[in-house]
């Protein structure tokens, strides 16, 4: 996979890039770029690819910060003339965020052109850490563009966990700033900015689980089905720790009159392989039941130590008297996000966020899938 990505800036996107700026730069030698560039390109990695076409930018374009924004400007697509996006871009918000420091509104400026082109989010986060107040001032203003790509790098930008990007110390602590931000986008018409909006929340539960639980309460009162999955969505993580608000707020009570059991179709699994499982929902109250049905793998770590992942299950309506059966496949595979280590390993079933049940099973060794079958026989 990293070696497919990192083709995604080349030889090929050097050359657009040196053609688009001497077509803005007369006094650009695109030859001079050229040589800085296609000698080495071949033997980086996608990120200091980009990088490497930004400090070929930073060598052959004026010093004065200003003058060489307008160029790049130039070089973006325009409805009179075609420009550069897509991958292509990843070196201008590279070059911004290095040179562009104390030039705060034009570097911005710059970087809300561009993104309706190729994405700003990682471009504009060294501005919001470097002056927090004058760039979300700035950033703020940004949330009634009539381009859905500016509204939603306002959110996706300042989001204080954003993945695969530099974090964002003072908004982990205190993220009451980017809030205002938050709100104005909440109802936004298109889906991928909403998107956006419930992702910053869920960073912000990690660190602030009370806050997030209070501001869904605030804004689910007569919401619109689209601001109900947002909240839902950005109370994620909330709901998968068993946070108590979170799971009043959309109707999730602690239990005491749903029996849950629990049963293994095997508990030995090889790898790769599958845990089959079957959980029996049964409701002796009086009340009909809303239960949010969750189970987590307890992964055995390199120490012998056991570390839980939740994964998420199902919503569902029990009646008063009646029963429900849901089963499940849990798949072993190679990940890249994970290492497996053989042997005890747990499944545990949470109901509206509180473990109900559990039972032991036994991981085999990579490649041990024939084991396992003979174990179950």
């Amino acid at each position: 996979m990293a070696e497919a990505l990192k083709h995604l800036i080349g030889p090929g996107t050097a050359r657009d890039t040196a053609d688009a700026v001497a077509g803005a730069f007369s006094r650009f030698d695109p030859a001079a770029f050229l040589d800085d560039i296609l000698p080495v390109i071949d033997g980086l990695e996608l990120m200091q690819r980009g990088q490497c076409i930004a400090n070929a930018l930073r060598r052959h374009l004026p010093d004065d910060f200003e003058a060489a924004a307008a160029i790049l400007h130039a070089c973006l697509p325009a409805p009179d003339r075609a420009g550069l996006s897509g991958w292509a871009l990843l070196s201008f918000n590279q070059y911004v965020a290095g040179h562009g420091r104390d030039h705060l509104e034009t570097a911005l400026g710059l970087l809300k052109a561009l993104t309706p082109h190729f994405t700003a989010e990682f471009g504009i986060r060294p501005f919001i850490a470097d002056d927090q107040e004058k760039a979300l001032a700035i950033i703020f203003g940004w949330v009634t563009d009539p381009n859905h790509h500016v509204r939603r790098l306002a959110s996706e930008g300042t989001r204080p966990r954003l993945p695969w990007a530099m974090r964002l110390p003072r908004l982990v602590q205190d993220p009451s700033p980017i809030l205002p931000i938050l709100e104005a986008l909440i109802d936004d018409e298109e889906d991928y900015v909403r998107r956006s909006v419930a992702n910053s929340l869920n960073d912000i539960a990690k660190d602030h689980p009370d806050l997030v639980a209070d501001f869904v309460e605030r804004h689910k009162a007569d919401a619109s089905k689209d601001r109900l999955w947002l909240l839902k969505h950005a109370s994620r993580t909330l709901l998968k720790k068993g946070h108590a608000k979170a799971l009043a707020n959309f109707g999730y009570e602690q239990l005491s009159d749903v029996n849950v059991t629990l049963a293994l179709e095997n508990d030995h699994v090889g790898f790769p392989g599958e845990l089959g499982f079957e959980i029996r929902l049964l409701n002796i109250g009086r009340e009909p039941r809303t239960v949010l049905v969750d189970y987590a793998i307890h992964h055995q770590k390199k120490d012998g130590s056991l570390s839980p992942k939740v994964f998420k299950g199902r919503s569902l309506m029990i009646e008063p008297g009646d029963s429900a059966t849901i089963a499940k496949r849990h798949a072993f595979r190679p990940i890249t996000t994970r290492v497996y280590h053989p042997g005890a390993h747990r499944l545990e079933i949470m109901l509206n966020g509180v473990v109900q049940t559990g039972a032991d099973f036994d991981l085999a060794a990579p490649g041990d899938s024939d084991g396992a079958e003979q174990h179950a026989r």
